[in-house]
């Protein structure tokens, strides 16, 4: 990107940054980004209303970790776009392995999902992120996540 973003990065300029979209978009907003420390911090606005909760479960809606580890890598891939200057048909990224993951607390509607996302190192292609969910200031979850990009 040549001008600096302003902050908040709304979710129409995500949209052009990821592939991903409702419902599975995970990332509501940046509000903080350092691309040279490699560090992201991104929302997520958990609702009623996502999908996923009509069956996780009925009568007491917890948000899936499995859910929570794709919001962070999500935020890991608009760091990684945002630091190459890319856009979202620049190149796509798999979520590959997930190391030394942690749920602590769960994630019910009305929580935002704070996803706090740096990168650890790059391989070639290939990128290892470490991340925390939080909410109110507090862990909920953690991982690291290692993605690959499709080769150019």
């Amino acid at each position: 990107m040549n001008a600096p973003l302003q902050m908040p990065i709304d979710v129409n300029t995500i949209q052009t940054l990821i592939p991903h979209r409702y419902p599975f978009l995970l990332v509501d907003k940046v509000v903080e980004l350092d691309v040279e420390g490699k560090r992201i911090i991104a929302h997520k606005n958990v609702t009623i209303n996502e999908p996923f909760f009509q069956g996780h479960f009925p009568g007491q809606p917890i948000m899936p970790g499995v859910l929570i580890i794709e919001a962070l890598a999500q935020a890991g891939g608009v760091l990684t776009q945002l630091s190459l200057g890319r856009d979202a048909q620049s190149k796509l990224f798999y979520l590959v392995k997930v190391d030394n993951v942690r749920f602590m607390k769960q994630v019910v509607p009305g929580d935002v999902l704070e996803l706090h996302v740096q990168v650890k190192r790059v391989i070639r292609n290939m990128a290892v992120y470490y991340g925390e969910a939080k909410v109110d200031g507090e862990v909920v979850a953690h991982a690291e996540v290692l993605c690959a990009g499709t080769r150019e």
